[in-house]
């Protein structure tokens, strides 16, 4: 027998009973699916088992460890499901591409996806569900688990391993289909009771519930906007031949990284072109309003934009939002009775609206300026007035919010909505998230600005993504254009940045886990000297070295 302690007390058990097992004994006191235990400071899987004494604590789909296992578990299935279907052809494979509100879009190369095989794959997922088929987890040499990916004509896979130190590797096994996921696993097919696969364009979509959601499945509204400007990241990356990470090390490798940094550079600066032409044509445009989620390389791409814009003829004058923050005596706040910076309501809206109309007619208008230190808003004899060929670049989380913009006539406003949406992916099977990519940027600008540790960016940021769910991504197919930020380069060039702040982060503190994941995800990249980038790369906005104030 061993002693377990479990919400404080302890009891005893008897020696390799799975966390499975105590997982259906407990699941009673929690409203959420229990996912994973944490067992002696360390995260396990159900599929595994107590041999000592211990401490054990478990997480649900509701945690965020929870959900992602979740979520790799279903996409297992889903790709399984079209092996059954397409009868293990190994021509055909399954892409995991990018998010599409809450679902996963999915591409099929070697076959034609019609609403037909959808249903077919949507149908044999439920057998799988309904089977309870169990995932199993192995280790393997290396050199084994890359003869198994062969056979199964996986050459992502192959690709990626190349560069793997370690000597071992662990599988997951699905009824005789071998795979590799970056992270935890369910351990049988039965979790996944809620999901919904429908065509979606040329792939077809798998929509699982959300976190903040587990027990249901919400199905998003259409993003065309969203999806058009993902597709075309994606595409872009297939035609350059870099679709993955393995890819992208072997172009390091090769001594061509050079050349691809400076064709990525020269193709957002066409977007960027693109977009400025677009406003000038507008005539009666005077407010482009830009916002985007954190670490989005808005700073950046403002003044990149103001420079295209002064290249057609006109005149561009930064604004911040920010400057029309409430005193901080009046800022709303937080349940836990911290300052909610992040509502509508912390901005003066009714007071920019008032200089934005007078500004329109034409009037010389004082701006106001936000002290940070004192918390108050002031006049510090900075006048503006809008001359023929003048425009007013406002960059804020609230910028695609109409609320924001009320008396603003909807001609005279051009929104732009900004986001590093990663199209990048580990292999076919594991994307990345582009959470994760902006939380990489903002963990080394902070320590490099702010002077914050990793510790304390990382325990910020589900509250900025709150932040972002609640004021940014509702409004991001109302904006008139769309720009992805991010580089396809750029993870290889963050790596030696962010790695030293995340080692920095001790086994005993509560965002340990999330640095291990990152630093287990920055491992797979080759390094990438930053010193190869221009200076007005967005890149240089989070890696120092930007000829722009940012």
């Amino acid at each position: 027998m061993i002693k377990i302690t479990i919400n404080g007390a302890e009891k005893e058990f008897e020696k390799g009973i799975t966390f499975e097992e105590l997982a259906r004994e407990y699941q009673k006191f929690y409203d959420d699916r229990i996912a994973a235990v944490i067992y002696n400071g360390k995260i396990r899987e159900l599929i595994k088992s107590a041999k000592k004494d211990g401490v054990l604590s478990f997480v649900t789909v509701r945690d965020n460890i929870g959900f992602k296992t979740m979520r790799r578990t279903a996409v297992m299935i889903l790709i399984k499901a079209v092996l059954d279907v397409t009868g293990g052809r190994k021509d055909v494979t399954t892409k995991v591409e990018f998010t599409i509100g809450n679902g996963l879009y999915c591409t099929l190369r070697g076959i034609n996806v019609t609403k037909d095989l959808v249903k077919k794959i949507s149908d044999r997922f439920s057998e799988i569900v309904n089977s309870a088929l169990p995932i199993t987890k192995k280790v393997y040499p290396l050199d084994e688990a890359i003869e198994i990916f062969k056979k199964q004509g996986m050459n992502d896979k192959v690709s990626l391993l190349k560069y793997r130190r370690s000597s071992e590797i662990n599988i997951y096994k699905l009824d005789g289909y071998y795979d590799y996921y970056y992270g935890y696993m369910l351990p049988n097919t039965s979790y996944i009771d809620k999901f919904k696969i429908q065509k979606y364009h040329d792939g077809l979509l798998l929509t699982l519930p959300t976190r903040k959601n587990p027990d249901k499945l919400i199905v998003s509204e259409p993003r065309e906007k969203l999806f058009s400007t993902m597709a075309l990241a994606s595409d872009w990356g297939s035609m350059m031949g870099i679709e993955n990470v393995g890819d992208l090390n072997d172009y390091v490798c090769a001594g061509r990284i050079n050349e691809m940094i400076l064709v990525q550079e020269a193709l957002q600066e066409r977007r960027i072109g693109e977009i400025a032409m677009d406003i000038f044509k507008r005539l009666d445009v005077k407010f482009i309003m830009i916002a985007g989620p954190s670490s989005s390389g808005k700073t950046s791409f403002a003044n990149r934009l103001s420079i295209q814009l002064r290249s057609n003829g006109m005149v561009p004058h930064p604004i911040s939002l920010d400057n029309y923050f409430v005193d901080r005596e009046n800022t709303p706040l937080n349940e836990d009775g911290t300052y909610n910076f992040e509502c509508l309501e912390a901005l003066d809206v009714e007071q920019f609206n008032k200089d934005m109309t007078r500004l329109l007619k034409g009037e010389r208008v004082e701006m106001p300026e936000f002290n940070f230190i004192s918390g108050k808003r002031e006049m510090n004899g900075n006048y503006l007035q809008l001359g023929k060929n003048d425009v007013l670049v406002i960059e804020g989380i609230h910028g695609l919010n109409e609320k924001m913009s009320y008396a603003l006539p909807a001609e005279s406003k051009y929104k732009i909505y900004i986001s590093a949406l990663t199209t990048l992916s580990i292999d076919d099977h594991n994307r990345i998230a582009t959470t994760d990519g902006r939380l990489l940027r903002r963990i080394v600008r902070d320590a490099r600005t702010r002077g914050a540790s990793a510790k304390k960016t990382i325990s910020m940021w589900s509250s900025v993504r709150a932040g972002e769910e609640a004021n940014i991504f509702p409004f991001q197919e109302e904006a008139d254009a769309m720009f992805n930020s991010a580089q396809i380069y750029e993870l290889a060039v963050i790596k030696p940045f962010a790695e030293p702040l995340l080692f920095s982060i001790a086994k005993d503190e509560p965002e340990y886990f999330e640095a291990k994941r990152l630093l287990k995800f920055l491992d797979y990249f080759v390094t990438v000297d930053s010193s190869m980038l221009p200076k007005n790369s967005i890149c240089r906005e989070f890696v120092g070295g930007s000829c722009f104030k940012v």
